[in-house]
């Protein structure tokens, strides 16, 4: 795991149009968020703070558990999700590309299944509230409908009944 340092640095990149994080003197990660989604905070404040430290190690810990990634993919998925935590401006709900769930397992995940008319993909709640919660596309791609979709790391909203449980048992046999 690539433990979080006090010299990271955010960095609103005006050339790129995107938050990096600068983490030492040759590495640095790009995020997919544009400048116009991030919050003030940000251009404040741009020190990787204890508190996005603590997040960062919470999403890295628990994802490593999946034994479905990478450690330099766990690394990215935690890194935008703190971005997506800590400096991205809220997003309005768009549940209409999805199906809604009508089982009864409740989801107990933060790794969830969402399905939209044109796939089913995986997604990290990033941000769980009573009514809805900020999906982390992690899927190369996300096909919403024919003719939008997701990059990988961006985010949804979308209502809390649109959440799929994942199974388990069906990850822990792909990685066996």
């Amino acid at each position: 795991m690539l433990q979080a340092s006090k010299q990271w640095q955010w960095i609103t990149c005006p050339n790129k149009n995107r938050l990096l994080l600068d983490l030492n003197d040759d590495m640095q990660l790009c995020t997919p968020y544009k400048l116009r989604q991030l919050t003030d905070s940000v251009f404040k404040n741009p020190r990787f703070s204890l508190e996005d430290a603590a997040f960062y190690e919470q999403v890295y810990n628990y994802l490593d558990g999946f034994e479905l990634w990478s450690a330099a993919q766990i690394c990215q998925i935690s890194l935008n999700a703190t971005a997506v935590k800590y400096h991205l401006k809220p997003v309005l709900s768009k549940s209409w590309f999805f199906e809604e769930y009508t089982g009864t397992e409740p989801s107990v995940e933060a790794i969830v299944k969402l399905i939209s008319k044109a796939q089913t993909g995986d997604f990290l709640i990033v941000e769980h509230c009573p009514d809805a919660s900020i999906c982390l596309n992690l899927s190369e791609t996300f096909k919403l409908d024919e003719n939008l979709s997701l990059a990988q790391f961006e985010v949804i909203r979308i209502l809390n009944n649109r959440v799929h449980p994942i199974l388990n048992q069906q990850y822990q046999s792909q990685t066996a």
